[in-house]
């Protein structure tokens, strides 16, 4: 059996360089694991890879749904394997990036995921309930149901408790009884990439201020033209929120700019929550701020 190899870590870390080289280095293609860059038209606000990078690799998963398609962890699940078989079958090694941990995990663990059809009119009640008493009020009732499913996600996150709750009630079962998971595959290796907090802050902010140059607010303005209301999930994750509310006149680019930012920071701790620096099956390698490290990590990833 040919290797799978996962790169995870913390978002701004340097996933997608390292991914990079190591699959021009080993033969391999790469499989998206981040959940915002499965969105077409989202690119500059999810980091995505540009199209120099992706002419050098066979990437999946990038672009295949729009901002406004229903897409999910199943779904994604699905897609995966089936990315995953046909890159194997062509004699390549598949190389997961990515810092989403619920697709990471389901993926390398294999998860039985549910498949709960999306209750529209539960979900608005419990959107207009979260409106009223806050999403820390629907937390405590996921903590009742499921306190695994809840120690993973963040309590301010109320679209993901909001279908935690769906699923449990959907199938009377909690959502990590439904979400069984298997041993790793003896041929997979999961590199985890770190570095100092400070640093890696420093990174984040430092890629925000890029963003911002390089047309985050005529993306936003884009999608808007294209139809996409700041009401559909993929508008309100980090970035294009802000900048929502920028445009609305609602803040001004530096406060919008520096809440990308805290937002930012706190998405990296809650991504060492789902990778975790003592977890045995990742081998976790220090990239500093990149440079002569990210060489050295693929001439040793290659030796293994």
């Amino acid at each position: 059996m040919r290797p799978l190899v996962a790169i995870v870590g913390p978002t701004a870390v340097g996933k997608t360089d390292l991914g990079i080289r190591l699959a021009l280095s080993i033969g391999g293609e790469i499989v998206n694991a981040d959940s915002r860059q499965v969105y077409r038209y989202m690119d500059v606000g999810t980091a995505k890879p540009s199209a120099e990078q992706r002419s050098k690799v066979t990437h999946y998963l990038l672009d295949i749904v729009s901002p406004d398609e229903p897409f999910s962890l199943a779904l994604y699940q699905e897609l995966a394997f089936r990315a995953i078989d046909d890159i194997t079958a062509r004699g390549k090694v598949p190389v997961v990036v990515g810092g989403t941990g619920l697709y990471v995990w389901a993926l390398l663990e294999k998860w039985s995921v549910p498949r709960v059809a999306p209750d529209r009119d539960y979900r608005k009640s419990m959107e207009e309930l979260a409106a009223r008493e806050g999403s820390a009020h629907l937390y405590r009732q996921l903590v009742e149901v499921d306190p695994t499913a809840a120690e993973r996600i963040d309590p301010r996150n109320t679209r993901r408790i909001i279908r935690a709750l769906e699923v449990c009630r959907g199938t009377k079962r909690s959502v990590s009884a439904l979400q069984a998971k298997r041993p790793l595959p003896h041929n997979c290796i999961i590199i985890g990439l770190t570095m100092p907090r400070e640093r890696l802050y420093k990174r984040i902010d430092e890629r925000v201020d890029r963003m911002i140059r390089e047309g985050l607010i005529d993306e936003v303005k884009g999608l808007v033209q294209r139809g996409y209301g700041f009401d559909l999930p993929p508008m309100s994750g980090i970035g294009y929120k802000e900048i929502a509310l920028y445009l609305e006149s609602r803040l001004d680019l530096e406060s919008a700019t520096q809440r990308i930012k805290y937002r930012t920071h706190h998405l990296a701790r809650r991504q060492y929550a789902w990778f975790r620096l003592d977890d045995p099956r990742i081998h976790w390698l220090n990239l500093d701020n990149g440079g002569p490290e990210a060489q050295v990590a693929v001439e040793e990833l290659v030796r293994w």
